[in-house]
């Protein structure tokens, strides 16, 4: 399907009206809901707190979406091993990208992570590490949907989205849902599923809990 045609059958699609109606619906539900479409779907993943439930939830329902996974080089030790044990634990369709400049590579020619304040280098870092291979996966797997783990209050920016929102500049609809749980009702879901948990995680394109990545603003 290409990008033409995927934008007019979202167009016909009353996202105002689907978002009402997939309000308070099980997560499970609108899952199924989004494959129902039959667009080309993908997850992405950052392997970090709590990332273990969409990853249990999509797979739970249909196994072969394909989990994109950016791998920056900079993740904590157990960011790797909480990402071995779900690999290992649930059937997950892993795709796997890495950014074209290693971690120590830029290291040695910019001195590490950017601070906040040295905005220029540290978008170029952030387009580096974290969103060239992200589209560069987009570009491979040519996805329509989009599965996300995004919940409202997490951002300014993610309080303007909602449940199913259409992605304008990569042309793909993208699917939240968990988008108005609360941390409890994340935490409940984890701990009844017994499912492992990143204690400590560290995002360098992020640097505070509040700001966004890049992944969904598209910088």
């Amino acid at each position: 399907m290409g990008l033409a045609v995927i934008k007019e059958s979202v167009a016909s699609l009353d996202l105002a009206r689907i978002n009402r109606e997939l309000a308070g619906a099980p997560a499970e539900d609108v899952v199924r809901w989004a494959l129902g479409l039959g667009l080309r779907p993908f997850m992405s993943t950052s392997f970090g707190p709590n990332a273990a439930l969409m990853l249990d939830l999509v797979s739970g329902i249909d196994a072969s979406v394909p989990v994109v996974w950016v791998d920056t080089g900079y993740n904590l030790r157990d960011t790797y091993v909480v990402a071995d044990k779900l690999m290992k634990l649930l059937p997950l369709n892993m795709k796997i990208y890495t950014p074209r400049m290693s971690a120590e590579r830029w290291n040695a020619l910019y001195g590490g992570i950017p601070q906040l304040d040295e905005a220029e280098l540290h978008e170029q870092f952030t387009r580096n590490i974290k969103l060239e291979p992200f589209e560069r996966a987009l570009a491979e797997l040519a996805p329509e949907l989009w599965f996300t783990g995004i919940r409202r209050g997490e951002t300014e920016f993610r309080k303007t989205l909602d449940i199913v929102s259409w992605d304008e500049r990569r042309g793909i609809l993208r699917v939240a849902p968990i988008f108005d749980w609360s941390e409890e009702d994340v935490a409940r879901y984890v701990e009844s599923r017994r499912l492992p948990s990143c204690k400590h995680y560290f995002d360098p394109t992020k640097v505070l809990d509040n700001r966004e990545c890049g992944l969904h603003t598209g910088l």
